[in-house]
């Protein structure tokens, strides 16, 4: 048989990898597996060291097969230089489904959710629903500001270009991200970006002329959280650039 461990120097290169076992005798890969070290020889090691037959599994079974032919299994490393467990199992998990009829045991990590599945279940089940104002709504994307480590609330409510009697119309804010609404908000009060209620937000130097409207506010109930939270907006228009955008039942408004 063929070499039966790696150099020293070779394991500490290969860090976790995922295998494929061959049978050389059909070419067809029947195991698949994870591991670091000389994982990938053990199962030929295992097999041989079996006497009795109602012990061998049917991957002990094959190898002792192939060996009894005069032949080697064929040890491929599918992939190798991993850093960690965690994304061995993934690896490991995806090969498992890509071939079928292996003498695995145990099935893939999370495989039973987040395994092979046709691309239109996957739209079924992660689509979000669009949304349907019942309300006068004005969405705010936060995409920029979230990425600054602000909460939803202090990423949403300051510093807007917006007319504050049309700010004042709408029933509900909707905090969003990339059309993915995140959050609800209602605005008690929206009050100019001067104004002292507002000056300590202010990053240091910036003065708006004229300046921008911001709100004091606070989350919407639950059952509003339940109607609009975790919706998508409608596609923008094309060469929409703004960050506001009105809806109601009506439909969207221009600013």
């Amino acid at each position: 048989m063929g070499a039966q461990t790696f150099p020293i120097e070779v394991c500490d290169q290969l860090k976790y990898y995922v295998y494929r076992l061959i049978d050389p005798r059909t070419g067809q890969t029947f195991y698949v597996g994870k591991g670091k070290g000389d994982r990938v020889f053990q199962h030929a090691r295992n097999a041989i060291a079996i006497n009795d037959d109602d012990q061998l599994s049917d991957k002990s079974k094959t190898i002792q097969d192939i060996i009894n032919a005069g032949l080697d299994v064929i040890h491929v490393i599918h992939r190798h230089g991993i850093e960690d467990e965690q994304t061995a199992f993934e690896v490991e998990a995806a090969l498992l489904e890509a071939y079928p009829g292996l003498t695995n045991i145990v099935g893939g990590h999370e495989n039973s959710e987040r395994g092979c599945t046709h691309a239109d279940e996957l739209i079924k089940k992660y689509k979000l629903e669009l949304i349907q104002p019942k309300h006068s709504l004005l969405a705010i994307s936060i995409g920029r500001s979230l990425e600054e480590g602000r909460s939803n609330y202090d990423a949403v409510r300051m510093f807007w270009k917006i007319s504050k009697s049309r700010a004042e119309s709408a029933d509900f804010i909707l905090a969003h991200r990339k059309g993915i609404v995140l959050d609800v908000f209602v605005a008690e009060e929206w009050i100019d970006s001067s104004d002292e209620k507002l000056a300590n937000y202010l990053p240091v130097g910036i003065e708006y002329d004229p300046p921008r409207k911001g709100f004091i506010g606070r989350q919407a109930s639950e059952d509003i959280l339940a109607l609009y939270k975790n919706t998508r907006l409608p596609s923008v228009k094309k060469g929409a650039a703004s960050p506001i955008r009105y809806l109601s039942p009506a439909g969207e408004q221009d600013q």
